[in-house]
């Protein structure tokens, strides 16, 4: 298993694939199944995300160890026009795109770390990471 794959998102169909590979790097740092779940819930959103609001981007899918146990980053970057708030971004209920606004304050309840960075016009980074229990 090579410990880092890269993926375009630049359609529906690269969300698609991004959820199936998250699931089966997931499936094979030993995951359970609920977290499983919940890394491709918040993988899924942050494609979905970069397609909606930058028109495309990628990730960076990497099997990471911390010297006790395995895990799995996500690393999403665009190059899209930044969010100008990041602490209104991350309030429940708030959306720009007119849909339920959990896509980032979800992802980030989902996973057990999660950075956001953000400049206007030039893009976003969204890294989360999900350990093995």
């Amino acid at each position: 298993m090579t410990s880092v794959q890269e993926l375009a998102i630049a359609g529906n169909s690269d969300v698609v694939i991004v959820r199936q590979q998250v699931r089966n790097r997931a499936q094979q740092v030993g995951l359970s199944l609920v977290d499983q779940t919940k890394l491709v819930t918040a993988a899924s959103e942050l494609a979905r995300n970069a397609l909606m609001y930058a028109g495309g981007g990628r990730v960076r899918i990497e099997v990471v160890n911390n010297g006790v146990r395995d895990g799995l980053r996500l690393d999403f970057t665009d190059e899209g026009p930044g969010i100008p708030d990041l602490d209104l971004a991350l309030t429940d209920g708030w959306s720009t795109g007119g849909g339920l606004g959990l896509g980032l304050s979800g992802s980030r309840r989902l996973v057990d770390e999660f950075e956001l960075e953000s400049k206007t016009g030039e893009g976003t980074r969204v890294t989360v990471t999900k350990w093995a229990r």
